[in-house]
């Protein structure tokens, strides 16, 4: 990190203003060559001055400079950034002029990767900053500004200092035996505080799936056998004509997409092909694909027509949606009623897609299904990131190592290594343990100029 790094971080295009961002020891003198204006390497920090780019005696464009001097910035480096007008041409040229006088193009994520490593941010702060920019609802963006601004960190933070207690109570055990009423009280302790630990990481983890659902989205295929109206279901929900409909069977034989949202959740609706058994080689790969969505989905929306006798078919397929989340949604209410369906645990909602009927009640159900009414509206400590949750797990399974070497009177020593294991892998999930293959994979995902 001793080289200065620039990007542009606005989308670049035609707009009012871009902006090119600068940060590293270097910032004000290379920012210095192509600036017309007050003295930049005198001015106090976190102030903004009006100038001109100039390429020698060329002026490219008038622009406003803000300057932050270390370490009261993002990336705890000297850090500039140049609001120059909008348009493609104007801000690829000042990028070119930084970059010819002695910056280096950031690679994707790397200022807020550089806030990691100089202290600024956790691991945890910085996966905040992603999904804030990624946010597609109002709890999404809730959820990333509570990890941004540190409260899921703390979290963590606090499970780490008990444990630093448990751990220094076994050092002071083992490097002065002669205190015969110590190993006592260190049992003891450990018992307290790592049954606190368990049920800390347990509700941390029950709550990790709402964090999940509420960031990623909920995964709904909508399956059934041809013409039984699903992709009239699926242009109900979305409110728009998004899915071909006719009444000719087969006639979605590819998979079309669209996003909802309910209660501030995402909904990711998938409009499968029809399931059934077909010569039409083409229909055939879309009914496969079908059958792969069911396993991938979160829920799994099953619709029948209600003016039609269940198939064999449909039976063997009913089978499978029962393995997770679902709905069966008997469609074409308005038509005469033939279908019986089996007795199955599964929710039912009746509904007429031509006659838009029933589609708040197919709304309710899915609230209810993923318990959405019971998502806090004010408190989103969440854990949210995949990496995250499998951390939290392999801390739960450590934590049980020790519960039952407690219980089996083992040495000391033998605990203190699962403690110390937990310990680290807490640090793994705020970044204070972690390999440098982890982290350039995770920002790499970064958008550039981030």
């Amino acid at each position: 990190m001793e080289d200065t790094i620039a990007a542009i971080s606005t989308a670049l295009g035609v707009g009012a203003i871009s902006i090119i961002r600068i940060s590293g020891g270097e910032a004000i003198e290379i920012v210095s060559k192509i600036w017309s204006g007050k003295d930049l390497s005198t001015v106090p920090s976190h102030t903004i001055h009006y100038g001109f780019i100039k390429d020698g005696e060329e002026k490219i464009d008038e622009v406003l400079v803000s300057i932050m001097k270390a370490p009261k910035t993002f990336t705890k480096e000297d850090v500039i950034e140049i609001n120059s007008h909008g348009g493609i041409a104007t801000t690829n040229r000042v990028l070119e002029l930084l970059l010819t006088n002695g910056c280096r193009l950031a690679e994707p994520g790397e200022f807020t990767k550089r806030a990691f490593l100089n202290g600024r941010i956790d691991l945890i702060e910085a996966e905040g900053v992603m999904d804030l920019i990624s946010a597609k609802t109002d709890k999404s963006r809730s959820l990333a500004l509570s990890q941004m601004t540190g409260n899921v960190s703390s979290m963590i933070h606090d499970l780490r200092k008990r444990l630093v207690s448990i751990i220094s109570n076994i050092e002071v055990n083992i490097d002065y035996p002669e205190y015969e009423d110590i190993e006592v009280v260190t049992i003891e302790n450990i018992k307290e505080n790592i049954a606190y630990i368990q049920a800390e990481i347990k509700r941390i983890l029950s709550r990790s799936e709402t964090g999940s659902i509420i960031k990623e989205g909920i995964k709904t295929a909508i399956v059934g056998k041809p013409n039984v109206g699903k992709s009239s279901i699926l242009n109900r929900l979305l409110e728009e004509e998004k899915a071909i409909v006719t009444d000719i069977a087969g006639t979605t034989r590819d998979i079309v997409e669209g996003d909802i949202a309910i209660d501030g959740i995402l909904l990711h609706m998938i409009d499968t092909a029809g399931i059934r058994k077909t010569e039409d080689i083409v229909e055939n790969i879309g009914v496969q694909k079908s059958l792969e969505w069911i396993k991938k989905a979160d829920l799994v929306l099953y619709v029948f027509n209600n003016n039609e006798i269940i198939t064999e078919e449909e039976k063997e397929l009913l089978e499978k949606v029962t393995e997770k989340p679902s709905i069966i949604i008997v469609n074409k209410t308005d038509l005469e009623p033939k279908l019986e369906l089996p007795n199955v645990d599964i929710p039912v909602i009746y509904m007429s897609a031509l006659e838009n009927k029933g589609v708040e009640e197919l709304r309710n159900e899915i609230k209810k299904l993923f318990h959405l009414e019971e998502i806090e509206q004010n408190d989103y400590t969440y854990l949210s990131s995949a990496r995250s949750i499998s951390l939290l797990k392999q801390c739960l399974q450590a934590v049980e190592s020790v519960i039952e070497g407690v219980s089996q009177e083992l040495p000391i020593d033998m605990i203190e290594i699962d403690l110390k294991n937990i310990w680290n892998l807490l640090g793994e999930i705020i970044g204070e343990t972690y390999s440098n293959e982890l982290i350039d994979e995770m920002f790499s995902r970064f958008c550039l100029g981030k």
